[in-house]
């Protein structure tokens, strides 16, 4: 039964051959030439199918055919080694007068087929079996799902089992056995469970050690654990545990990372004196490293070397990179040694991830020593691992020796190297460290991976300059580079407006047949629109139009606020046209900045316009280009039309955000109709619209200008106790409105206040303050400010700060309390705006 399940068929001729057939098979026909045996007929056969089908003798072919009989068939299908040829005899064999194609001749054409990895040849060649309703024995039934569902034709293989009457076959534990294998392979646990319900009540035939273990593998296919144990629970009570169960459950566990349970399952083989083989070690190795689980993986690989088995390449190369991942550096090369000794060599991928792991820690000397591993290699192979060095000191930012290490290995094929001007800061060796480190024992010639390593490094450390060098040096020995070099070289150019270069660089690469991406024309495209080069940029769409690539968002948003802020709003308004134009819409951004570009410049009416033709062409503005136009409308005391474009985002069903309320809110308080602004402040609380600190800092600056400070002391406190921190500029609000309400008590209160949380006053409301103060009769207080002011690295004079200096210092000179302090400050020329004593008594 084993072999049945396991082992390929046999090339013995007569393996399904039965002198005394007894299913209902048609009997032997008696040969022509009676000396000619069947084994001599298939080696004529076998002649003459190898040979092409012109060089074929005909008649000879003929003869032979009429002594045709299925085990002459069936060995000749099994020899041939081409499947097309033995395909071709299966249909020959079909047309001969007296001969019908038996279950084994149909199994032979299926084993070719299914080794050849033809399924629709195997699914037709089913598909005949059926039509033909060829008799089938129980073994042969069960072979021919085996084939099917070895292709992943699973439906095809029910097919065949459910009409196993058609085919004058009733199924033995043996077919089940097949069917449940296939139906395992595939996932199908239900249709398992299922035929094998009907296997044992149905047909009532005893499932065996083969039924159990297909079961088994179909629940740990699928991940039920409970099932797998009480399949495993009835294997072992029948006494059939053996190393393929035991495999079976090991593989699964390892998947599974149920670490604990696979140790117990080696344990549970050992005391049962079954021997894992090298596969299920190895499988169990790869399991446990990727699990994390290294002190598990090598007290097994101990275990597994104990049984005899050395191991491989590709199980040895797994532990040192588990070592590697773990930082145990010490016992990778130990065991890295050990791999050598007993004559494993390392692979080119070994190498690399070895490589890659010193070169993260920044050992570079054992990275080169790895380096005289590849050695052996062949030169492609040997680049790859010296390309991974490179990477690794890029990646460090050495970028010096990177490029260091890149002449070496131009020297050592004798190419001539440029001198490049690249400052070392921060390399901790001296200049010779990359010969000491890098000593060529074989010429290693860079190539275009190499130097785009080494270029792109510089790029990223900004040294365009020796990046241009080097990739003419590259270009000059005979490489034509790779396109992310160029796409980084332009860019980074670009980045620091050296356009003219960036575009004699793409020029370059389209001329080494590299196609600029959308990445390359973008980069570029920002440097023009940086610089507000609307023809530039504008010649460029239509390059980028020509080559479908698209303009990037924020470089066309850029161009329309470069022009709009150098005072050109007519033309940000003409380039978003003319992109439309080219093929290109704008995005919304694009257009909201070209709308806050005319409202800044006054012309609100004409942003207006543009809002209406986005809406009617191409958008629906969103709540920021609704807010831009309140704006403008808020800044040149339009307040009823921004009130409309307000109510226009509520039909919309856009939802207001802080930001529009506190425009709206701003606006009402310096048109002076505080009402309103209270009014907008409601609607934005009823919205549920949390008012930030801009929105409270507006309403008390409006409260006070409208003399109600009161109310504004009122929202203050109501502000905080709403979780709402007041910033330097709700401190500057507050006071400068309580100064004009004539409360400079209390306004110096939210001053002390102020200064704790070391926020900074305005000076002109410094100075505010400290004429309130005087006005309120309180000069020593107002002298200790003025100090304060004098002494401020910000305060600067300006005509409205001189005005009130002058009456501030003039009304203290004239106070006996604080004449004489005012005298000693005019006299050490901190007051530089006063200019005699005599000036400051007449005044």
């Amino acid at each position: 039964m084993t072999s049945l399940f396991s082992a390929p068929i046999s090339y013995k001729f007569d393996l399904f051959f039965d002198p005394n057939p007894s299913y209902g098979l048609h009997t032997k026909a008696s040969p022509i030439d009676p000396s000619l045996s069947t084994n001599q007929l298939a080696h004529q056969l076998l002649d003459l199918f190898s040979k092409p089908p012109k060089l074929r003798d005909a008649e000879e072919l003929q003869r032979l055919g009429r002594s045709l009989v299925p085990a002459t068939a069936e060995a000749v299908i099994k020899g041939l080694r081409s499947w097309r040829t033995a395909h071709e005899f299966f249909r020959w064999a079909s047309w001969q007068h007296g001969f019908r194609h038996t279950c084994y001749t149909y199994n032979a054409m299926a084993y070719v087929f299914s080794r050849a990895r033809r399924a629709a040849q195997l699914k037709g060649l089913a598909a005949e079996v059926l039509k033909e309703r060829c008799p089938m024995t129980p073994g042969a039934l069960g072979f021919l799902i085996r084939c099917l569902g070895d292709q992943g034709l699973v439906e095809d293989a029910i097919l065949i089992f459910d009409r196993a009457v058609d085919l004058h076959c009733v199924p033995n534990s043996y077919t089940y056995n097949c069917l449940l294998e296939v139906l395992a392979k595939a996932g199908l646990v239900e249709a398992a469970e299922s035929r094998f319900k009907e296997m044992v009540n149905s047909r009532g035939l005893e499932p065996d050690k083969y039924t159990l273990t297909s079961m088994l593998q179909s629940y740990c296919n699928v991940g039920k654990l409970a099932d797998v144990w009480d399949i495993f629970e009835r294997i072992k009570s029948e006494g059939w545990v053996d190393e393929h169960v035991l495999t079976v459950l090991i593989v699964t566990f390892c998947k599974w990372g149920k670490v604990n349970q696979v140790c117990e399952l080696v344990d549970h083989m050992e005391g049962l004196r079954l021997m894992p083989t090298e596969k299920t070690f190895s499988v169990l190795v790869h399991g446990l490293v990727r699990q994390g689980r290294l002190d598990k993986a090598l007290e097994m690989f101990d275990k597994m070397k104990h049984l005899g088995y050395s191991g491989d390449l590709a199980l040895y190369s797994v532990i040192i990179e588990g070592l590697f991942e773990g930082k145990e550096f010490g016992m990778a090369h130990d065991m890295y040694m050990e791999m050598k000794k007993i004559g494993i060599s390392p692979d080119v991928l070994l190498l690399k991830k070895m490589i890659m792991a010193f070169c993260r820690e920044r050992d570079f000397f054992s990275a080169s020593q790895l380096l005289d591993e590849g050695v052996g290699l062949n030169l492609g192979s040997l680049i790859s691992l010296y390309n991974v060095v490179l990477d690794g000191l890029i990646e460090h930012g050495e970028v010096y020796r990177a490029y260091k290490l890149l002449c070496e290995m131009m020297k050592s094929k004798g190419l001539q190297v440029l001198k490049l001007d690249i400052d070392d800061h921060g390399r901790c060796e001296t200049e010779t460290d990359v010969e000491e480190f890098f000593r060529m024992k074989k010429p290693v010639c860079p190539n275009a991976d190499s130097f785009n390593i080494v270029v792109c490094g510089l790029c990223e450390a900004k040294k365009l300059d020796a990046a241009l060098v080097l990739l003419n040096n590259m270009i000059g020995v005979g490489y034509k580079g790779k396109l992310l070099m160029y796409n980084n070289l332009i860019h980074e150019l670009c980045n620091v407006d050296r356009l003219e270069e960036s575009y004699e660089l793409l020029r370059k690469m389209e001329e080494y047949g590299f196609m600029p991406t959308g990445f390359t024309y973008n980069s570029i495209f920002y440097c023009t629109c940086r610089r507000g080069d609307l023809s530039a940029a504008l010649d460029l769409l239509k390059e980028m139009r020509k080559h479908g690539h698209l303009p990037w968002i924020k470089h066309c948003t850029l161009m329309v606020q470069q022009l709009c802020g150098n005072g050109k709003v007519a033309e940000a308004a003409a380039f978003l046209d003319d992109m439309v134009a080219l093929g290109f819409l704008p995005d919304m951004v694009a257009y909201s900045a070209a709308i806050d570009g005319l409202c800044k410049s006054g012309d609100v009416d004409k942003a207006l316009k543009l809002f209406r033709d986005i809406s009617s062409r191409w958008y629906l503005p969103d709540v920021v280009a609704h807010n831009i136009l309140i704006n403008g409308f808020c800044k040149t005391g339009r307040l009823p039309e921004a009130l409309e474009i307000f109510e226009e985002m509520l039909k919309k069903e856009l939802v207001p955000s802080p930001v529009t309320y506190n425009l709206l809110i701003d606006g009402w308080c310096k048109a002076k109709n505080i009402d309103n602004a209270l009014a907008c402040f409601k609607k934005m609380v009823d919205a549920d619209r949390p008012p930030t600190v801009v929105t409270y800092t507006n309403i008390i600056d409006g409260l006070c200008d409208a003399g109600r400070s009161d109310d504004a002391l009122m929202v203050y406190n109501e502000m905080r106790e709403k979780g709402c921190a007041p910033n330097q500029m709700t401190y500057t609000a507050l006071i400068h409105g309580l100064c004009k309400c004539g409360r400079a008590d209390v306004a110096l209160v939210y001053f002390d206040e102020m200064k704790q949380k070391e926020f900074e006053l305005d000076t002109f409301v410094y100075l505010l303050l400290i004429n309130s103060l005087i006005m309120k009769g309180n000069s020593v207080k107002a002298l200790e400010l003025l100090k304060g002011v004098l002494q401020r690295d910000s305060f600067h004079y300006n005509p409205k700060n001189s005005r009130l200096m002058e009456r501030a210092v003039g009304k203290l000179f004239a106070d006996e309390c604080t004449s004489s302090d005012v005298r000693l400050l005019i006299e050490s020329g901190h007051i530089s705006s006063i200019q005699s004593l005599h000036d400051m008594g007449q005044m």
